[in-house]
């Protein structure tokens, strides 16, 4: 589904990405790991074409899209979540849902959405200020299922959501998985990303230094947990 082969990127003088490369299987849920600035969002930003100081390769469903703008990227079904979810603040939750364009190759119904995120139905009427943290994350992610996304990209879901919704959200991943979604997921609660995600990337100071299963996650736990500071 994603390719991406010795990724490097830089804001000003200061490279971020080192030669990074790593692989997403159609199907799967992935996550990347690490401490803050170690490029994690860069890495993110770079594959949605967002990110101009950019050298590497990335392929998409078998194509080369690294010369593709931002716009066609997302035609072709990649589909960005950043971590400020960008939801329209004085718009209702279904304006929200339906304002975008479905571009992408294969758009969710408004029905479909709301089968999944029945929480967005019941607050169809609200507007985006009127939403919890959790209610936001989830708007975040149903709008871009609903452009078309087959890959998307998540920066950060569950940063600063009770327990009870970050499971809420591990349940909406599992469920978006068994759909036919991909997901790439940046995560700072490895418990949580050893709960909904088939593999993992330790990303350090712009390198990928270790790729993980759920068995080695689980694991290093502790050991990753002070890694990351947290």
């Amino acid at each position: 589904m994603l390719t991406v082969e010795n990724l490097s990127a830089w804001y000003g003088e200061a490279q971020v990405l080192r030669d990074v490369s790593l692989q997403v299987a159609e199907g799967e849920i992935v996550t990347l790991v690490g401490r803050n600035g170690a490029g994690k969002t860069t890495l993110l930003r770079s594959v949605m074409g967002l990110h101009s100081r950019a050298e590497g390769a990335v392929g998409f469903r078998g194509d080369d899209v690294t010369k593709l703008v931002t716009h066609k990227r997302v035609r072709r079904g990649l589909g960005y979540v950043p971590d400020d979810r960008g939801i329209y603040a004085t718009l209702t939750v279904e304006e929200n849902l339906t304002l975008p364009p479905a571009v992408g190759p294969d758009p969710w119904s408004l029905e479909q959405v709301y089968e999944t995120f029945p929480r967005l139905r019941e607050r169809r009427r609200f507007p985006g200020t009127k939403l919890s943290g959790g209610e936001q994350q989830m708007l975040a992610l149903a709008r871009v299922l609903r452009m078309g996304a087959r890959l998307l990209l998540c920066d950060e879901p569950t940063e600063g959501l009770s327990p009870l919704i970050v499971q809420q959200i591990g349940t909406i991943l599992r469920e978006v998985k068994r759909q036919g979604v991909t997901v790439l997921l940046i995560e700072q609660n490895v418990h949580f990303a050893s709960t909904v995600a088939d593999r993992h990337y330790l990303l350090a100071e712009g390198r990928i230094v270790e790729s993980l299963d759920n068995d080695e996650m689980q694991a290093r736990e502790h050991e990753l947990l002070d890694y990351l500071g947290i």
